[in-house]
């Protein structure tokens, strides 16, 4: 087929918008390591080409479904994959007979009612990061994932480096001595999304309804559609949870924790320019661990306001001890880079390079190994690894959600407890200077420190807090209490 018509496009899916219940199904589950494995991409405008390119290199994989709710992305995609169904509707993908595994890569609005579907369907899941959109929705896919026994892979692939896994393990065996600080930065460019007058028009062929699912369906008050809902509280988490997101997965991978931090506080803004987003671009987040703060750090600014030209912003963000999108692993004796996603260097405490690791697997096909062992343990980001690295970002910002604007004798004031939390700030502070921001005018917002119980994942005295961890939602995307 060279090439694929609207009526033909629109006879090949279906559109139909009628809820559906599910029971898990042994028909999904791959019988062999001899059977092909039959995969269906949901999603495919930013991350969801990945999985297509990834997934379709692996031998014994064929892409078999293909659901998107934008009619225009779909045929582009459909027209290379002839052999596939097309659906815009993610429900009609799940009751497919014809698929075996599902992957997610919506907007984080989506990401745990898909997988929570495709999971009561009977399908395997890999699921892009952040696994959710709030804490609550997150453990509910944890908790579907094991009840039904169903192989559920995070997209962090930073959890397939060897590197990263064995500069972990070094760490932890003490060659450093003890953890002191584990940070993790998110320095990359965000330019303003624009300022728009009133509500715009929904691009032609999308299905808005469907795109909202599970969030608020408000007017489109922002000139993007597509992207830009990640600067939006309603269906993105912001740059904590967009990139962040591996970052605070290593940070905490290094620190050996499984569960959430007791006390978590934000302080930050979206500063530099006035447009229709609503996360910060600028953000400190503290989570206080009992062995060592995980301290993260957010710069959307570039180093300095000279540099905020179309031309100049992408080369010209700040670095803090040789990482910009990195982790950084202070410990007594030295401390670990880990710059990406397949190498990691420790350095001792007079700058001299002790060791260096390299190498990674490929995520993907950690997943379909564990697709086919049917075994958890095989997976090298489980769901549950997910969870909770993306609940960390939630709590950062439902922290900041729930701030005040201060003033910096306030702040200061607020976090004078933790000499590297000060230390953070004052760096902050700087950077936000060097671009025309200067805090005792355009103040910063500072979040409450939050306590909670990591075993029940619900804070304590504060129920503005608790109402955070969860969202209304909107019938029928509803994700279930009983999973």
């Amino acid at each position: 087929m060279k090439s694929l018509n609207r009526r033909s496009f629109l006879k090949r899916s279906a559109l139909t918008g009628a809820a559906v219940a599910w029971s898990a199904r042994s028909w999904s589950q791959v019988a062999s390591a001899n059977e092909d494995v039959r995969v269906g991409v949901i999603g495919f405008g930013g991350r969801g080409k990945d999985h297509l390119g990834g997934l379709s290199k692996l031998p014994g994989v064929r892409i078999t479904a293909l659901c998107d709710v934008d009619e225009a992305v779909m045929r582009a995609e459909a027209e290379k994959r002839p052999g596939a169904e097309t659906h815009k509707d993610l429900r009609r993908l799940l009751d497919s007979k014809n698929v075996d595994v599902v992957t997610v890569a919506t907007p984080n609005h989506w990401h745990s009612l898909a997988a929570i579907w495709a999971i009561q369907a009977g399908k395997d899941v890999y699921l892009e990061k952040p696994v959710s959109h709030n804490v609550w929705e997150g453990r509910q896919v944890v908790e579907a994932a094991r009840k039904h026994k169903k192989i559920v892979q995070t997209g962090t692939q930073s959890r397939s480096s060897e590197a990263i896994r064995e500069a972990v393990a070094w760490v932890q065996q003490g060659h450093f001595g003890k953890i002191l600080v584990a940070r993790g930065l998110c320095y990359k460019p965000r330019r303003s999304i624009g300022k728009v007058d009133g509500p715009q028009p929904i691009p032609p062929g999308v299905d808005y309804d469907l795109w909202c699912g599970p969030a608020l369906k408000l007017p489109l008050m922002r000139q993007k559609l597509h992207y830009d809902w990640h600067w939006d509280f309603n269906t993105g988490n912001g740059d904590l949870g967009n990139q962040g997101i591996h970052q605070m997965d290593i940070a905490r991978w290094f620190l050996g924790e499984s569960e959430l931090s007791p006390r978590v506080m934000s302080v930050g803004g979206r500063l530099g320019y006035i447009d229709d987003g609503n996360t910060p671009n600028t953000q400190i987040v503290w989570h206080g661990y009992a062995k060592a703060p995980l301290i993260f750090e957010v710069r959307g600014l570039p180093k300095g306001k000279q540099y905020q030209t179309d031309k100049d912003w992408n080369g010209n963000m700040d670095r803090f001890r040789g990482g910009s999108v990195a982790v950084l692993i202070h410990c007594e004796g030295g401390t670990v880079l880990v710059p990406n996603y397949s190498s990691a260097t420790a350095i001792d405490t007079e700058g001299k390079e002790v060791k260096k690791w390299s190498g990674a697997e490929d995520h993907y096909g950690n997943f379909l190994k564990a697709v086919r062992s049917r075994k958890t343990s095989d997976l090298n980001a489980d769901i549950l690894e997910g969870h909770l690295s993306s609940a960390l970002c939630h709590t950062g910002n439902i922290s900041y959600r729930l701030g005040k604007h201060a003033s910096p004798e306030e702040i200061s004031e607020s976090i004078a407890s933790d000499k590297d939390l000060v230390e953070t700030y004052g760096r902050m502070t700087e950077h936000l200077a060097a671009n025309g921001v200067f805090i005792a005018k355009d103040r910063l917002g500072v979040g409450p420190m939050l306590k909670m119980n990591p075993k029940t994942e619900r804070f304590t005295g504060n129920s503005a807090a608790n109402n955070l961890l969860t969202r209304p939602y909107r019938k029928p995307y509803v994700v279930p209490t009983r999973v």
